[in-house]
């Protein structure tokens, strides 16, 4: 039996580690094996290439930091991800494909198709099941970013607002465009009413049914 893949998008401050956590206690609540991962870093290599794309001192070339993400990526779909979906897993990950088109190709303006071919090259293929779009204000976002971490940013989070905005743009003209693979939710909510929606969301895609308890 193959596995579910599910990704989590979104700026940063949404709650996908929040949302990640909750999905998978629930998921494991009724039986299902989770593989819970991320990119960068899913990888003893993707540590390295993490350390390096988000805590790189001085400049990292655009095309450089791209194609970075896409080694890690190419590690990580061949050694993690499809193998566990190959038992029949669950794989859930923290960013994917649409990281690399929301902030390289558009806001690094590297050019949406491009990165996204290049990704889709590194993943061979691989799209998810469903993906879980976390939208929040740009500002509310790095509220709370600042909340959690005091005035620590990375490489990324330490861009301007308009290159965050940029972003946020990028992954809902990606929701629009794929309407069958995204559920876009609103980060903003009180996060069980959040977790409530994808719950509804992943309940068909793995085989709970609906009068489960939560």
């Amino acid at each position: 039996m193959t596995g579910s893949f599910i990704t989590l998008e979104g700026g940063d401050g949404a709650g996908k580690t929040t949302q990640a956590a909750l999905l998978t206690d629930w998921l494991e609540a009724h039986g299902r094996t989770v593989v819970r991962t991320r990119e960068p870093g899913g990888t003893d290599l993707g540590q390295r290439i993490r350390e390096i794309v988000l805590h790189e001192r001085g400049h990292v070339a655009p095309r450089a930091e791209a194609l970075l993400y896409a080694a890690d990526r190419a590690q990580h779909v061949e050694t993690v991800v499809r193998p566990a979906l190959a038992r029949g897993e669950v794989v859930l990950q923290d960013r994917y494909v649409d990281s690399s088109v929301a902030y390289q190709g558009v806001a690094r303006d590297l050019g949406a198709e491009q990165i996204r071919s290049v990704s889709d090259w590194a993943a061979d293929g691989l799209v998810p099941d469903l993906t879980v779009l976390l939208d929040l204000d740009v500002t509310v976002g790095r509220a709370r970013v600042s909340a959690a971490r005091g005035d620590t940013f990375d490489r990324l989070e330490s861009e301007a607002a308009v290159f965050h905005e940029r972003v946020r743009r990028a992954f809902l003209d990606m929701a629009a465009a794929e309407p069958a693979r995204f559920l876009v939710v609103d980060a903003a909510a009180d996060p069980d009413v959040v977790q409530q929606r994808i719950r509804e969301a992943v309940a068909p895609l793995v085989g709970i049914a609906e009068e489960d308890p939560s």
